[in-house]
Order: C-alpha cells, then structure tokens, then sequence
C-alpha cells in the first residue's frame, strides 16, 4: 500500500485532472478531478451512450489507497477512494441526514509498465488528498499522513457495547484515512487519568475517547495534572459517542450545522470528523470546591433536579440515552426544592472576551510556540490588570494558597483563577447576586448539548468563552417543568417565557447550597457536596470538529 504522507508543502497538483480507469465489472469510467470535486461518468460501448454522471465533493473524502499489480496478474495498478457523503436515510415517512460510506476502485493501465501505472495511482491519490484536505477559501489544511491516535474505550460504557462499536463502525475507518492507533481498553475508575498523567504524549498525534462524557473528563483531568499541563493540554483530544450521554459528540456535531442525529449515525459522523483530522479549540472551566480540590470541566455544572437525575438515572444505564428521559420522569413524580445562594459574573462586566476564533491544523507539532504564547498572553493580560484579585485566587501555581474549612489545599496545576477569591470571603462587589435562595435546578453549561437529546445552550459554541448558565426557580409547576424539558430537546426551551427560568451568560460563578443533603455534579460525575465556584478559560484546550 501506498503510504504517501501529504506535507505543507507539497507540491499541488496540476487541475483540473483527466483520465479514463476501469471500475468494477470492467466497466470503463471518465474521471475529471478538480480543485473541489471528483466527477465520473460510465463511458458507453458501442452505441450505448455513456452513463450517467456522478459528482462527489472532495470535503466527504477520507483517504486513499493504490497498490501495485499482483504477482502473475497484469500490470495494472490500484486505485480506491474512501467518501462518507450525507444521504437521506428513510425510516417510515420521515428521512434522516446521516453519512454513508461510499468506496470507489479503479484500475489504471496507461502503460504496460507497471511500475508507470502504479505512479500514475499515486498521483491521483495525491491530488484527492490535497483536495479533500483543502478548507474553504482555497487554503490547503496541514494535514500529515499516516498519524497516531492513542484510543481510550470504556467497555462499560452506554449500553456496554462501546469496544463493538468501534470495531464495526470506527476501525475501518481509520484504515481508510491512513490512520494508525493504539487501543487502551480502561479496566476501572480514573484508569484513563492516571494514563495520560504519566504517559509518553509524543508518542501520539492525538487522544481519542470512545465512551460516554466520563471518561473524557478523566483525560482532560489527567492531563491538567501533568508539571507540563500547559503543552500536554494542547494535545488534540478526538470524542467517538459510545456511551449514554454524548453530550459533548452531539454538541460538535450540533456546531457543524447539521441536522440532528442520533445512535450509530452520531457515531459516524464523529468518526468523519475524526479522520478529516481539523482541529479546534475548547474552553475549560476550572471549578473549586471548599476541600480545596480543583477540577477542570469542558461541559456542566449541575445542581438540583438535573444533577440528581443525572446519578440517580444510572440504574437505567442499559436503555443507553432513554436512561435520562426515564430519570426526569421519576424525579417529577417528587419535585424538589434546593436552598442555596448564587451568584456570578455576567459577560458583559469581563475585561478581556475571548481571543477571536482561528482554525488549527492537525499537524504533529501540536504544541507550537504560538499556541504557548496565546496563553501566556491570556494568563499575563488578566494578571496584569486584576492583580487585586490574584493574591485571593482559589489556586495560583506561584501564591499562597488559603485553608478550607480547616483542611490543607490541594496543589494543582493549571492557570490562577483571577476571577475568583477564597470562598470563605465574599464575592466581589461587581459580582450579581441572586435574590431567590429556593431553586429547583441551577445548571452551568459551556457546550450546547446537556446529553444526545437535549440542547440545553444552543447558542454555545466550542470557544465562546462563556458560561451559560440557567436556573429554575421555586414554584414551577411539575407540567411547566416537564414542558420546558420537552422544548429542550430542541433547542426552545429558553423562548418559551416560563417565569420562573432564568438564562445569562457569565464568566464565573459561586453556588453555596443550604440544604443539607444534595448532588452536584461536574461533567456528570459526582463531586463533593458544599460551596462551589467556577471560572471559565477559553480556548484552553483543542479538540478535533467540524
């Protein structure tokens, strides 16, 4: 097999390009390949007119192959071409977009000698890559092949078929797009953590999760544990649904403007972005607790009625995504109410709004000095101009640190929290306090998507650097509640101007709970029950979309 590896500079080829290959049957096609786009047309014998003409975007290719003639056969040389375009698939009377694998292969014989033909395959191979990786506005991506995924499954995940999953859906896949990786299956809790904690990072040009958003959290934990988290956050992370929730899969696709999808065809459009191999930014939030631990967060922090259908639904885990439907339904038969005081910091009275968007490339330098310098740039800025701040920050690599509650801090790694002070002291005066302090759900959200189902922020994106954060106050009724969580599933719960649902984006937060006994969660995991507080950082990590 043809390994070639597409670099920066490579050398374009010369289009549009022209030829005629034999397909399957023996059937003789013409190929025209331009700059956007692969047309073929079957040629016709005799007085049979030529077939019709089929045209597929260069966008919806994933690799390449050529191979050389066979031992005995004739001198012909290989060519096979790997397209998931977006076809409408039919289940009753309704249709669904989803992306479906087309293979195209040729034999190509403009020269008795082989090794002609073969060099003729690869320059057509060449060329689809360079288009395929080509972004809009005529920019070449730089994209090197073959690269290196480690891949994390969780075999409990969802349903518990996530390593199936992946060896029917996934695997292949990465062959097509020239892709090696190395499979790690997690045999229990904070395994994946301590992996990417210790682990060699540049033995692999990203780190992909196939699992629910659990295991993601643990990755991104592992890696802001690291003494070199500033470049180990910067590895590209890759995210395969296989479990219950996909929160943050259905949130990339959600971000690509596609129509909503669900299941196997969520798995494959992921696995699509995956082998493009563009990558993005993501924000982290750094969430702190009385204990004084510290937890990096790219998706919810969730208090009350969503938090506790979150955990509680665990026993439905083996309905995969129903899990949550069935949860909210249980829980709504005892509606609860949480004491508690919030407040945070709107946008709007933020200094510094995050840095404008700029495309990645999925290279194997992926720790650039520009992208250090972006954040060095970011940590001096907010240094630099709240320096009031910083001395009471819930965790700084170069200050003292306060005691909670009487317990020792926990040193972490990761930027200072300049938006923050200690919470035994109380928030700063340009702080907005919430009057209310009987809440049924305080959730704060950074990605659009709260699970595969329910588009909690639609207006998120992966690096707005924006908190968006939303509460339910006390006295909505059980049928007010159920509706808002049936319009979230697409998007309108916000316009539905229930009273009692509050909605504003924020760059911090403080939570204080009164009630004795509750669940708060990060990322959907459980943490530990008592104050909290939470700054957002954007574009602190990258992550590969859309």
């Amino acid at each position: 097999m043809d390994r070639t590896t597409l670099e920066p500079d490579s050398a374009v080829a010369a289009l549009p390009m022209l030829g005629e290959f034999t397909g399957e049957a023996r059937v003789r096609y013409t190929l025209v390949l331009t700059e956007r786009e692969l047309t073929l047309q079957k040629l016709g014998t005799g007085r049979r007119k030529s077939g019709a003409v089929t045209v597929l975007d260069l966008q919806d290719c994933i690799g390449c192959r050529t191979y050389g003639a066979e031992e005995g056969a004739d001198s012909s040389a290989g060519l096979a071409v790997y397209f998931y375009p977006v076809r409408r698939r039919w289940t009753g009377l309704s249709s669904t977009p989803c992306r479906r694998r087309v293979e195209l292969r040729f034999r190509v014989a403009v020269s008795p000698d082989p090794r002609t033909n073969l060099g003729e395959a690869q320059r057509w191979a060449r060329a689809i890559r360079q288009g395929s990786f080509r972004r809009p506005g005529g920019v070449c991506a730089e994209v090197r092949r073959p690269c290196r995924f480690l891949v994390l499954i969780n075999p409990q995940s969802g349903k518990g078929q996530a390593q199936a999953m992946f060896n029917n859906h996934i695997q292949h896949m990465l062959q097509e797009a020239d892709i090696t990786y190395t499979l790690q299956i997690t045999e229990r809790q904070n395994h994946a953590r301590e992996m990417v904690r210790e682990a060699d990072l540049s033995q692999w040009d990203a780190v992909v999760i196939m699992s629910g958003d659990g295991l993601l959290f643990e990755v991104v934990n592992g890696l802001m544990e690291r003494e070199d988290w500033e470049k180990a956050i910067q590895t590209p992370l890759g995210v395969l649904p296989g479990g219950s929730g996909n929160a943050l899969a259905a949130s990339i696709h959600y971000y690509t403007g596609a129509q909503p999808v669900s299941g196997e065809d969520l798995l494959v459009n992921c696995g699509f972005m995956l082998c493009k191999g563009l990558v993005s930014h993501l924000d982290l939030t750094s969430v702190c607790m009385a204990s004084s631990q510290r937890l990096f967060s790219f998706l919810s922090l969730a208090w009350g009625f969503v938090a506790d259908v979150d955990i509680e639904s665990e026993k439905y885990r083996y309905v995969g995504a129903a899990r949550f439907t069935m949860g909210t339904l249980v829980r709504l038969t005892s509606l609860r109410v949480y004491k508690g005081k919030l407040a945070y910091l709107p946008a709007e009275e933020s200094q510094f709004p995050p840095s404008p968007a700029q495309p990645v490339s999925f290279t194997n330098d992926s720790n650039s000095s520009s992208v250090h310098s972006s954040i060095h740039s970011h940590l001096s800025r907010n240094s630099n101009c709240q320096n009031h701040l910083l001395h009471n920050s819930c965790n700084s690599n170069n200050a003292h640190k306060p005691k909670f509650n009487g317990q020792p801090p926990v040193t972490t790694q990761g930027p200072p929290d300049s938006l923050l002070v200690p919470l035994d002291q109380p928030v700063p005066a340009h702080w907005t306090v919430v009057k209310e302090e009987d809440f049924v759900l305080v959730m704060a959200v950074y990605q659009s998507h709260l699970a595969e189902d329910l588009i909690a922020a639609p207006a998120s994106r992966l690096e707005d650097g924006i908190i968006h954060l939303i509460y339910v106050k006390a006295g909505i009724s059980r049928q007010a509640l159920l509706r808002l969580f049936l319009a979230m599933e697409k998007g309108a719960h916000l316009s539905t101007n229930c009273p009692f649902v509050v909605y504003v984006k924020v760059r911090a937060l403080r939570l204080e709970p009164y009630s004795p006994k509750g669940t708060i969660t990060v990322d959907g995991e459980v943490v530990e029950y008592g104050p909290v507080q939470a700054q957002i950082y954007g574009r602190l990590a990258r992550i590969i979309a859309g």
